[in-house]
């Protein structure tokens, strides 16, 4: 049977079952899944038993195994495939809060109409449950085709995403001859524009620091200390404002070593994209991008490091009010990283900057959340021209290479622990609300990403 005629009883298979798909779905909503809440860590579990009956039912060696946290599914084809592929996602949600702001119950899923189309509305939907079930909905139509599940695919589900994955990375080293494969297939990533496919090429990564400034035993009287005494937050307010200068550039001593600049090639290519910033902007009530002189609005989204302030505490911060010079004061600051900037270099720094401004009577601590490098793929495996063909097949125009200005820091450990590059395609608009109150994904979305990879498989064996 010729290639084209197998794939067309797939996908036919597939827009035929749609609805029993959406209904699966919805089970798997129904589960409250969330992996930061210790209440919850039954429900978890309960989810990773879903995916593994669910994946046994359609021809996987699937289970269940067991980490120090939350639990991990693997999945497996019959071994002997010319290409082993692993596939990744996360079967953990966020919390619901505040679960007032909710139209529906967050995990009663329902299925509603909007002038966009109809999108399926639960905690979930979209992150990650929607975007895992097109690829497991792809393999079953498959089997139920076929007879059979293509040869040589891994799955990798986890289920503490959303709680920085403490256990992902022991896991993957002690089981690294069990997941290493030819290339990591992530759904986890949204469409461009909403409607058009695309490829993550690029991921930025991330530095996550949190500085805590102390000056004086207790809080001082502004009117008898002030003038006299160090104040912690003026302190740390000095050393914040430096790390960027007039036109915009982190100041911070090696920061931009590694950061390389775009290729021509690639420039010409997101300039195409229409990249539109105010657009973008005008999506949340701001209308100006800001960022380093020179640079065009995608670059500093998706190819430019930053430095960014996530939170200051510190003094009284209560109703009224209540003249201090406060004892301590905390932020926490993030940086996101490119090319092939070194996580610990930057962090050094950072701290090393800080403490250039802290006057003899004042201590500084600093605590770390997370460090990962950038990450970016070799799109000369023929793999990305062939999944490239694929999606342009079913969305009907080009799928377009794009960056990323997020961080999925699994993308990396794919790549300094088992040695391979990592296909980020997700079917997600940036209207789905994900962590926020009425999360949807779309049903196009759903439907046409199942028949993605669908074609995908098909161009890749």
């Amino acid at each position: 049977m010729a290639q084209d005629t197998r794939l067309d009883a797939v996908l036919h298979r597939l827009d035929e079952g749609l609805d029993a798909a959406l209904d699966r779905l919805a089970a798997f909503l129904r589960i409250p899944s969330i992996s930061t809440d210790p209440a919850h860590a039954g429900d978890v579990r309960a989810a990773a038993a879903w995916l593994r009956d669910e994946l046994a039912g359609i021809g996987f060696q699937a289970e269940i195994r067991d980490t120090p946290g939350h639990p991990m599914v693997i999945a497996r084809s019959q071994p002997g495939g010319a290409r082993p592929l692993l596939f990744y996602g996360h079967y953990d949600v966020q919390p619901v809060d505040p679960l007032s702001l909710w139209d529906h119950p967050p995990f009663d899923p329902v299925i509603e109409d909007t002038p966009a189309g109809r999108v399926i509305r639960a905690r979930g939907a979209s992150d990650d449950k929607g975007q895992l079930m097109t690829f497991v909905e792809a393999f079953r139509a498959w089997r139920e085709v076929h007879g059979e599940l293509p040869s040589d695919l891994i799955l990798l589900l986890e289920g503490e995403e959303e709680s920085g994955s403490p256990s992902l990375r022991p896991f993957l080293h002690e089981n690294a001859d069990e997941l290493r494969a030819s290339l990591a297939l992530i759904c986890d990533t949204e469409l461009f524009g909403g409607t058009r496919p695309a490829i993550v090429t690029q991921l930025r990564g991330l530095v996550g620091e949190e500085v805590v400034i102390r000056g004086a035993d207790r809080d001082l009287h502004s009117g008898l200390f002030g003038g006299l005494a160090a104040n912690p937050i003026m302190v740390l307010a000095q050393a914040l404002a430096a790390l960027k200068d007039g036109d915009g550039r982190v100041t911070l001593p090696g920061f931009y070593d590694g950061a390389d600049d775009l290729t021509p090639e690639l420039r010409r290519d997101w300039e195409s994209l229409g990249f539109d910033a105010g657009a973008m902007l005008g999506r949340v009530g701001l209308s100006h991008p800001i960022g380093e002189a020179g640079r065009i609005p995608v670059e500093m989204a998706w190819n430019r490091p930053t430095a960014e302030i996530n939170g200051i505490t510190g003094g009284y911060t209560g109703e009224g009010f209540k003249t201090v010079l406060p004892a301590e004061a905390r932020a926490k600051v993030s940086f996101r990283l490119t090319g092939r900037q070194d996580p610990a270099r930057i962090r050094a720094a950072f701290r090393d900057h800080v403490r250039s401004f802290l006057p003899a009577d004042c201590t500084v601590e600093f605590h770390e959340h997370g460090g990962s490098p950038a990450s970016v793929m070799d799109t000369s495996d023929p793999a990305f021209a062939a999944a490239r063909a694929a999606l342009g097949d079913e969305w009907g125009q080009e799928a377009a290479f794009i960056g990323s200005g997020g961080s999925i820091p699994i993308a990396g450990d794919f790549k300094t622990i088992l040695g391979m590059d990592s296909m980020l395609i997700g079917f997600a608009r940036d209207d789905d609300r994900i962590h926020s109150p009425n999360e949807k994904y779309d049903i196009r979305s759903f439907a046409k990403g199942a028949r993605s990879w669908a074609r995908i498989l098909a161009a890749l064996r």
